[in-house]
């Protein structure tokens, strides 16, 4: 498949278009910003940059690497086992249910051009392993993994907040040398760099559940 129809193929996975329901998706942010601590541009690009660097981007990066390298390598044992690996990795039970959601989702609008690589998945292995069925470069699919995860983190910004649209577009321009630097990282990456320092956001994830009047589904 020629580099631009693979581009193309990429950019259509990853819109905020492709049916996954990410829009209802807050990623516990929705409680950061109840609760004060995400209130502005400044305050949200490093809310963003620690969950990149640091949290459910990175592992999430680690796992659609793990995923691609599966399928590329048509382990299907092990595509198996970092499904598994994925699911019990959601450090709460929105989470949880978000990255399956969006993993089953994704894999039933995935299925429009190839049939997926496997039935069941968490969002970011869903995507690993399609992007390697189709051919996709690693880094490339990574780094649009990344862009769009904080795309929609900064989304959920724009209407919670709220957040005005320039200040949203400052905010992605300015985590785009973080986003090519983690998509670098996870490529040359194993499962055993596997690990999260986020706590304020896995606990503002846990906080959610029991959130009064919530915008968002997590």
């Amino acid at each position: 498949m020629p580099t631009e129809a693979r581009l193309l193929r990429l950019l259509t996975w990853l819109s905020p278009a492709f049916p996954v329901g990410a829009f209802g998706y807050s990623h516990g942010l929705e409680t950061a910003i109840r609760e004060g601590a995400v209130t502005d541009a400044r305050s949200l690009s490093g809310w963003i940059m620690g969950v990149l660097e640091h949290g459910s981007g990175w592992t999430d990066a680690v796992l659609a690497r793990a995923a691609w390298t599966a399928v590329t390598g048509e382990d299907h044992v092990a595509l198996d086992e970092i499904a598994e690996l994925a699911e019990a990795l959601a450090p709460s039970l929105e989470r949880r249910r978000e990255t399956l959601a969006q993993g089953e989702a994704f894999l039933t609008a995935v299925a429009a051009w190839q049939p997926p690589p496997i039935i069941r998945a968490a969002y970011p292995v869903a995507v690993g392993a399609a992007a390697g069925a189709a051919g996709i470069p690693l880094e490339p699919a990574l780094t649009a993994w990344l862009h769009a995860f904080a795309a929609n983190l900064t989304s959920v910004a724009v209407r919670a907040i709220p957040l005005g649209q320039s200040d949203a577009v400052a905010v992605i321009a300015g985590l785009e040398t973080v986003i090519l630097r983690t998509a670098a990282r996870a490529a040359a990456s194993t499962l055993e760099d596997l690990g999260s320092a986020a706590l304020l956001s896995d606990i503002a994830a846990m906080r959610h559940e029991t959130l009064d009047g919530r915008l968002f589904i997590s």
